[in-house]
């Protein structure tokens, strides 16, 4: 096994995606008519959004990703930009005869609010023996999306699903490991999820998420109630085996550890008028946090850049497009400040 002081770099495997973003004035009703403010395909899902994401932040930083495509339009456009940002493709599969996954995201410019319609393709097909990470160097893997992978979600040999497969033999072989999900309806996230929690070195999740797991609401109206969401990532943090577990929300973000206070950090305070869409903004944090985790800086910075990732990305209507490299992203976060209502 490779040391652990001899491993770096990132995997990011999973969903990929084309995600076919349009941004319209308002969320229509039935047999509504919206105007389409813009439009613009990009690539979507925690493989694509992490992996580029980090590479965005750090271009001399090892990104591999895992995850198929389709012999299609999207498919081929997805490759091209994976390529294009410097991503070792090896694991990028390209299937012929099938579809690329895609996904309709509108962005409500009127709430900021997303609808998403999702197609699963390729994402399907996709199994533990697509992953092959006895041999590789990186230090960290980040999976996800379970709930939108039929086979990988299924029993896998005598594991609970593939996913703990893939967490298991990560481990094995001397990665750390994230699990990323999506906003399934809860009872269905939990029972995917939680045989993934005893397998995870860290867990990055989002308010909704947390109270999927912990079985408790979170939020009142449209505000996150800050105490309901530490007792829920307390509980959350107990019934696992992370040494980290880190939970975001609009007003900022909560990370919990086996020792020490919660640290709370507030969010950036980027204005209304400057937010183009906030498709992708928790794999933009994500990508902040795992970065700062491999580069052994200390929780709290840590912390503040992936809120700065995460507001930079709040810029474009695209998953990735707003992100550039660290040092770029804590300018954007200086410029705008943070947010007043957790200080």
């Amino acid at each position: 096994m490779i040391a652990a002081r001899d491993r770096v770099g990132i995997i990011a495997g999973g969903t990929w995606c084309a995600d076919h973003n349009k941004l319209v004035d308002y969320w229509p009703g039935e047999e509504d008519q919206v105007l389409i403010l813009d439009r613009e395909v990009r690539g979507g899902g925690p493989a694509c959004n992490l992996a580029i994401g980090v590479k965005r932040l750090d271009p001399n930083m090892p990104v591999a990703t895992v995850g198929l495509l389709g012999d299609d339009g999207d498919g081929r456009a997805l490759k091209a930009q994976a390529e294009q940002e410097g991503l070792d493709c090896s694991g990028l599969l390209m299937l012929e005869e099938c579809r690329t996954t895609f996904t309709d995201a509108f962005t409500s410019k009127d709430t900021g609010r997303r609808t998403h319609f999702y197609f699963p393709g390729t994402s399907s097909l996709l199994t533990p023996d697509h992953f092959e990470l006895s041999r590789t160097r990186a230090r960290i893997l980040h999976l996800g999306l379970p709930g939108l992978h039929a086979q990988m979600d299924a029993p896998w040999k005598k594991d609970s699903n593939g996913w703990v497969t893939v967490l298991r033999e990560a481990q094995a072989a001397g990665l750390k490991t994230n699990l990323e999900m999506c906003s399934l309806p809860a009872e269905r996230l939990s029972d995917t999820v939680r045989p993934c929690l005893g397998h995870l070195d860290y867990l990055i999740i989002n308010d909704f998420e947390v109270a999927a797991l912990a079985g408790r609401p979170v939020q009142h109206g449209e505000e996150t109630d800050l105490a309901a969401c530490l007792e829920n990532a307390r509980d959350v943090l107990a019934s696992g085996s992370m040494e980290l577990l880190v939970v975001h929300f609009p007003l900022g973000s909560i990370a919990m550890s086996r020792e020490g206070d919660p640290l709370i950090t507030p969010s950036v305070a980027i204005p209304k008028e400057a937010v183009a869409g906030p498709n992708g903004a928790g794999d933009a944090f994500a990508s902040g946090i795992l970065y700062g985790l491999h580069q052994g800086w200390n929780l709290k910075a840590t912390l503040q850049l992936a809120h700065a990732v995460a507001a930079a990305s709040m810029r474009h209507i695209g998953t990735t497009d707003g992100i550039d490299r660290w040092q770029k992203c804590l300018e954007v976060a200086s410029a705008y400040g943070l947010r007043d209502e957790l200080i």
